[in-house]
């Protein structure tokens, strides 16, 4: 049996991300696999098992290598059994030994995985007590053999799983960064990229480093490592079938290239990211790479990098930036993106430059044309590897992804100009009149009151604030633009003000998380009032300006009643509520917000109503990982303000916030740290809201939501909907 497995060809299944099967069939032929066929995610070759060992050991692509030994008909369970029951399972699985079996797969018969696994682990431990020798022990954890059984269209193909564990997992990476990127992922990045050509003349730098992965897998292949050098254990060793003496010269020759590796040209490699937390992780997972003084890291923004003179004039920048799955981490991405963009450029000319993206429509803000894209998955969301050659002829204008074109003032039907023209100066004597009695400077003056056009107007103090909502599928984009013009042209004459005084905001039909994105970086921001409040605002540079109009009357009753009370603000956004409470006589109050845009802007319109930074403070913080932990002492308030977003799935929060599933949950977490006689005032702007009957009769619930709508949003009343909630006494 060992004899033939060294001399004759086995057939292996090797497993892989989705999106680098081809890569990976390359990869296995220099390790002397023939290749069988592709499926998805994985690759199925032949070869002696010798490559098989040297698959475990030098794939940078791998995810598991795969033993094939036998495949039976699977379309019944007691079919599948039969099968497995009758195979010499002795010549895989040491007597005394232990065993687990993994289950891909199902049919109409076999439903569940763990309905397939049992059925397997009975027929092996069957096939043991048939022979008379001692039942194998079942070991989910720490096995000395897994048995892999995949499942397809009624046939299950079963093997030994020589890897033991996922070959991405080097065994250098335990400190990991934000949205860790998997090494074998990031291996085949650097192949798409060229890497291993360009690592015999030139240099590499990964502007957002992270924990480091790119920069440590691109060291690895520059110096010949093995990526399974460091690992201790692997799935065959306790397999009867393991050649033990075949493994340890593959293991040996990995040793003497690794030491050659160093002996020759060492390309400098660095890393940087804005963040030293994870450029600390980096550090540590370089040293346990054994990379010490090949791979150099430090802290430092995109925009501020520089490298020396002595940087090779060839050579390959690779990064994998932030997605911004969360809308104000989009609105960022833009600016992120040109920096990037303009320090490529600034630094590296003439190098290549490869961006790995969930967003790849933002590199137009790069400023260069990329040459070449490749589909992948980052786990199981879609990305892109976009490829740019630094030099001028790539070069392009930045500019932002799905931003239409600009919409030059013009009117194309005075009739319907007309219309647009009295309703604004109409509002402008009821609203506005109603507004300026009240003291009220900014407010919404036109929501869509006509459906020709669908815009959103709101007054800042003398400045005007235009959204454009999303047109009916009905309306061509044409027509659309064509009204967005009229009512750019309209709309300075009837408000009298001057055209640098309005700001307006196009919506593009879109799906998933594409949304408004940054729309410039102009940085005027300007203050307005509320109540007696200070409050900064901006309307050029976001989606939103800073101040959430509509609340405005929960932001006042949170001023009137706040006196002497501790105040809770959760997604506080940019604190505007926060510095309602303090004017209001607030003894102290926290807020978190998971956004650094978003607490920087509420500690300066704190600092702007004089509040006491030790009694009113504000921290970065994941609000659904903050509440899920046991209150503190210091974590008790009088008054709660929580106003969530309908859903978000940031790769920063600890899980997936939907806000309809979640808020029973939320709430009650929230109660937890609310004093008895307090009140939790709960919002949200999901328009299809229904809140938990549950909550109903655990405490004291009333709906307010007729009493925080002011007048001008009266036309719209399912902009938000608002709940008092107290202790039952």
């Amino acid at each position: 049996m060992n004899q033939e497995l060294i001399l004759s060809k086995s057939v292996f299944f090797v497993t892989c991300p989705k999106g680098v099967e081809y890569l990976l069939a390359d990869e296995l032929n220099t390790f002397g696999l023939d290749t069988v066929r592709h499926a998805p995610a994985g690759v199925w070759v032949e070869g002696p098992l010798e490559s098989g060992y040297r698959a475990c050991l030098w794939s940078r692509l791998a995810n598991r290598v795969i033993l094939h030994i036998d495949e039976v008909g699977a379309t019944s369970g007691d079919e599948l059994y039969d099968g497995v029951v009758h195979m010499d399972w002795q010549q895989h699985i040491p007597v005394q030994g232990s065993f687990r079996v993994t289950f891909l797969g199902q049919n109409d018969a076999i439903r569940n995985t763990q309905y397939g696994a049992q059925r397997v682990k009975d027929g092996i431990v069957d096939r043991f007590q048939a022979n008379g020798g001692p039942r194998p022990s079942v070991d989910a954890k720490n096995p000395d053999v897994t048995v892999s059984a995949r499942l397809n269209r009624g046939r299950l193909a079963l093997g030994i799983d020589l890897s033991g564990h996922s070959l991405h997992m080097r065994g250098y990476r335990t400190d990991k960064g934000i949205a860790p990127l998997k090494e074998n992922l990031a291996a085949a990045l650097l192949i798409r990229a060229g890497w291993p050509e360009i690592a015999a003349a030139g240099d590499f730098v990964d502007p957002m480093c992270g924990s480091g992965t790119l920069v440590i897998e691109a060291a690895m292949m520059a110096l010949d490592m093995a990526p399974g050098r460091k690992q201790e254990r692997f799935g065959f060793e306790h397999w009867p079938g393991h050649q033990p003496d075949l493994w340890l010269s593959l293991r040996q020759e990995a040793e003497r290239r690794a030491h050659e590796g160093k002996q020759g040209r060492i390309p400098r490699l660095a890393g940087f990211d804005q963040d030293s937390r994870v450029i600390e992780a980096a550090w540590k997972n370089i040293q346990r790479a054994g990379l010490e003084g090949v791979v150099h890291i430090e802290t430092c923004p995109v925009d501020a990098l520089q490298l020396e003179a002595e940087w090779s004039e060839q050579g390959l920048v690779l990064t994998n930036p932030p997605y911004g799955e969360r809308l104000s981490e989009r609105k960022e991405l833009g600016a992120l993106y040109r920096a990037l963009g303009n320090t490529v450029k600034r630094t590296v000319p003439g190098w290549r430059l490869g961006v790995f993206t969930g967003v790849p429509e933002f590199g137009k803000s790069i400023g260069l044309r990329s040459y070449k894209q490749y589909r992948l998955f980052n786990g199981k969301l879609p990305a892109q590897l976009l490829l740019f050659q630094v030099d001028e002829v790539s070069a392009m204008t930045p500019r932002e992804p799905n931003v239409p074109g600009e919409v030059t003032p013009r009117i194309a039907s005075e009739e319907r100009a007309a219309m647009l023209r009295n309703r604004l100066k109409k509002n402008m004597r009821t609203i506005g009149q109603w507004a300026r009695k009240q003291g009220i400077g900014c407010y919404r003056l036109y929501d869509a009151d006509m459906p020709e056009f669908a815009l959103a107007i709101d007054v800042y103090e003398g400045r005007v604030h235009v959204q454009e909502y999303a047109a009916p599928k009905s309306v061509d984009e044409r027509s659309a633009r064509e009204r967005l013009a009229e009512a750019l042209a309209v709309i300075p004459e009837a408000l009298d003000i001057e055209r640098e005084n309005m700001v307006c905001k196009q919506r593009q039909r879109q799906t998933g998380t594409n949304q408004y994105e940054k729309q410039a970086a102009s940085g005027e921001f300007f203050k307005v009032h509320e109540y007696g409040c200070v409050l900064k605002v901006n309307l050029k540079d976001y989606l939103d300006t800073g101040l959430f109009l509509d609340h405005r009357p929960v932001r006042h009753w949170i001023q009137q009643h706040a006196v002497n009370k501790r105040f809770l603000n959760l997604f506080c956004y940019t604190g505007a509520a926060t510095v309602h409470a303090a004017v209001g006589g607030a003894s102290r109050s926290l807020s978190l917000d998971m956004s650094k845009t978003y607490v920087s802007w509420a500690e300066d319109n704190l600092a702007l109503n004089r509040a006491d930074p030790k009694k009113h403070r504000v921290e970065q913080a994941d609000c659904l990982a903050w509440l899920a932990e046991r209150p503190s002492a210091d974590q008790r308030f009088d008054l709660i303000f929580m106003d969530p977003p309908t859903f978000s799935n940031s790769a920063r929060m600890a899980g997936v916030l939907d806000i309809q599933k979640d808020h029973p949950r939320l709430v009650r977490q929230a109660m937890a740290r609310l004093s008895s006689d307090g009140l939790l005032i709960f919002s949200n702007n999901f328009r299809r809201f229904r809140l938990d009957e549950a909550l109903e009769s655990e405490f004291e619930v009333v709906e307010v939501t007729r009493d925080t709508l002011d007048r001008d949003f009266q036309r719209n009343p399912r902009i938000h909907r608002c709940w008092h909630i107290r202790h039952k006494a």
